[in-house]
């Protein structure tokens, strides 16, 4: 025989049975799902555009109208150079479209140059690195137009240097 199961007593109406919100917690569910939705689209919704009548305002034809930035460039001349008594092994630099060249081995002095043109005003990078082939001091100096930027030294056989500008 048997035993039948047992069943969770009945609940008073209104109340709500088992796996059922209660009214009250239904209805704070909606309110809340209500602004949530509300808060989500009126911050998705694109704010009403300004008429060109008002005053501080550009109209899209007065922007359409308005004349581009001419964008001077300027061309710059860099020479990266190694002076030193042994040559100099595995030199890389920044070459003229920025990318980097590189070269096993060297007999000093050694200088290249490079032409860039950028716009005026924008940070130019140059950078030199090289490293002692031989015997005696080895350095290297970067240019700008004519100016020295950077200049480094060292002394030992093997050492690494960078000039950096």
């Amino acid at each position: 025989m048997s035993v039948p199961a047992a069943t969770p007593p009945a609940s008073p109406p209104g109340a709500g049975g088992p796996g059922r919100l209660k009214p009250l917690g239904s209805v704070v569910v909606v309110v809340g799902v209500i602004a949530v939705a509300i808060a989500v689209a009126s911050y998705v919704t694109p704010k009403a555009a300004p008429t060109a009548g008002e005053p501080g305002q550009v109209s899209p034809t007065e922007v359409a109208q308005a004349e581009p930035v001419a964008v001077r460039n300027v061309t710059r001349t860099i020479v990266y150079s190694i002076e030193g008594e042994g040559g100099a092994r595995n030199l890389t630099y920044v070459a003229a479209d920025a990318g980097l060249e590189q070269q096993t081995e060297v007999t000093t002095p050694w200088s290249v140059t490079v032409t860039r043109t950028a716009p005026a005003g924008e940070a130019e990078f140059a950078s030199l690195a090289a490293q002692s082939a031989g015997p005696g001091g080895l350095t290297c100096r970067i240019t700008v137009d004519g100016a020295v930027v950077a200049e480094k030294s060292v002394s030992e056989e093997g050492a690494q240097l960078s000039c950096t500008a």
